[in-house]
């Protein structure tokens, strides 16, 4: 019987992320967006079973157990005897808390490589959390190009990429108006993975160029392709300025389909 793929609306992403899910990472690469310096393990094994759409049905409880991973909190929550284990953008919770969040897709056997552990059933929610009191907190995420920045680990130097239509990061930055929607080439040192969210691999590219306190010296590329943490590559793809996912996940630019040029 043919499964149906339906992937996850909000991006662990980075992105995300975090919002489908493949194997997490360590710098993070989760299939969620990740936390700063960690290192994507995998793509989502092929015989993993596919993600399921549980709809817009809301999902709460008082959390018995929690861990962070990816870039994503996980919780264990438990209500009227029964105990659910859900996922969402990373957010500071204690055992105890009662919380809630719209459900979203669910994965049966779902493996969680920086864990080390299999979820036989888990939930990866649409939204932020909702803590009891009502508000509704995301940290470590990344929503848009604010929460997406990554501070590089040491000072990044690359050489710009050959051609009219490359760019280095901070000319993309400047000059976004009038790039929008076209075709850009881009070399940078990748400086975060955060894989198989909503169907992509989100990729942070940094070339020395740009302004760190503004934040426009990080380029979020999607793409199919999947380079390490630490290579330097040279990307081309479409370039978009005020990108909208929703939930809260908007980026100032951000490059497209990309594929790596060799």
């Amino acid at each position: 019987m043919k499964q149906r793929v339906i992937y996850l609306p909000f991006l662990c992403l980075l992105m995300l992320p975090a919002l489908g899910f493949a194997a997490d990472e360590k710098t993070p690469a989760h299939p969620l967006p990740a936390a700063p310096g960690q290192v994507p393990s995998a793509a989502q094994p092929a015989n993993t079973p596919a993600i399921e759409d549980k709809g817009a049905g809301a999902i709460s409880g008082k959390i018995v157990e929690t861990m962070n991973s990816g870039g994503y909190t996980y919780l264990n929550l438990e209500k009227d005897g029964k105990k659910t284990w859900v996922a969402v953008p990373e957010t500071r919770v204690k055992v105890g808390q009662e919380v809630s969040c719209t459900s979203g897709a669910e994965m049966a056997n779902f493996p969680s490589k920086t864990l080390k552990r299999t979820f036989d059933r888990i939930i990866f929610c649409n939204t932020p959390l909702e803590k009891k009191g009502g508000e509704a907190e995301v940290e470590g995420a990344s929503p848009g190009s604010k929460g997406a920045v990554v501070a590089p680990a040491d000072k990044t130097k690359v050489e710009k990429a050959a051609g009219a239509n490359a760019y280095t990061v901070g000319e993309l930055y400047k000059n976004k108006a009038k790039l929008d929607k076209k075709k850009v080439v881009v070399r940078g040192k990748v400086a975060k993975v955060s894989a198989g969210i909503m169907g992509k691999n989100w990729i942070h590219l940094q070339d020395g160029s740009g302004n760190q306190k503004k934040g426009t010296h990080n380029l979020v590329v999607t793409s199919q392709d999947l380079p390490a943490v630490g290579d330097v590559v040279t990307m081309g793809g479409t370039f978009y300025k005020d990108k909208d996912f929703g939930s809260g996940y908007r980026y100032d630019v951000i490059v497209e389909e990309a594929v790596i040029k060799k």
